[in-house]
């Protein structure tokens, strides 16, 4: 599978901004830490890192070596967001402030930055009151996420979980039902979208986890004339967001 690259993540370096930014509460997307180093200070910032579910990666020091722009990295490497983010409760609290029923996009491991942005963006002009990100195997809200969103992200809550499935099934509590988007689904015109909705959108190559496909409540396909079989995976959330805000409106 492809692997994408953030060519401008937010980074942080070193052992003390590291260790201040997580007790800081500021929004850390993924630890590196130099493979082999165990001591006092290392062993407090994986600590701290464990207390706020950071994703901790350990790395030799070549690859450190590449990624570090100081060349005194001291070991220890973090990735942190450009934005902070939301809770999927302050999404629902969006809705209710609006007087809408809830209509959220989750992104069942968007990897490419670009394609995270886009969909944020085209959340926020179809009119969604926030978008679901999965922790683990996907972008987070760096700066070309944010570049991509274009100023959408100052205005749409974005969520992170742990658990995508474990997320569907709490917001089904809440009301919500769940479409996912695959080519062997459903047309979408032929689906009742209306009401409170989550549309999922999956990996740009391998699509829609089988745990989360499974608690969707319909799965659409949306209608191709091409060559191909397959549409980039923010066009694909864009197509399905617009049929729901025509069967919304």
């Amino acid at each position: 599978m492809k692997k994408y690259e953030d060519e401008s993540p937010n980074r942080l370096e070193g052992r003390n901004a590291v260790l201040e930014a997580l007790r800081s509460g500021r929004s850390v997307d993924k630890l590196y830490i130099q493979s082999g180093l165990q001591d006092g200070p290392i062993q407090t910032i994986i600590r701290e890192a464990k207390k706020h579910d950071t994703i901790v990666k350990y790395l030799p020091k070549e690859r450190l070596n590449q990624m570090s722009d100081t060349g005194n990295h001291q070991g220890v490497v973090a990735d942190v967001a450009s934005f902070e983010y939301s809770s999927v409760a302050d999404i629902l609290d969006k809705a209710k402030e609006k007087g809408e029923p809830p209509f959220i996009i989750l992104l069942d491991g968007i990897e490419d930055p670009h394609n995270l942005g886009a969909i944020i963006r085209t959340a926020n002009l179809a009119g969604a009151h926030g978008v679901i990100i999965s922790k683990h195997r996907a972008a987070g809200l760096t700066a070309t996420a944010a570049r991509a969103s274009a100023g959408a992200l100052n205005y749409t809550p974005v969520a992170k979980v742990t658990n995508m499935g474990k997320t569907v099934d709490e917001l089904k509590k809440e009301g919500l039902w769940f479409v996912c988007a695959d080519m062997g689904g459903t047309r979408m015109y032929n689906l009742d979208l209306k009401g409170p909705i989550g549309l999922v959108i999956g990996n740009e190559g391998d699509g829609v986890s089988r745990l989360v496909k499974e608690k969707c409540d319909f799965i659409a396909s949306i209608p191709m004339k091409g060559d191909i079989d397959s549409l980039n995976a923010s066009v694909a959330a864009g197509v399905l967001a617009f049929e729901i805000v025509r069967q919304r409106g």
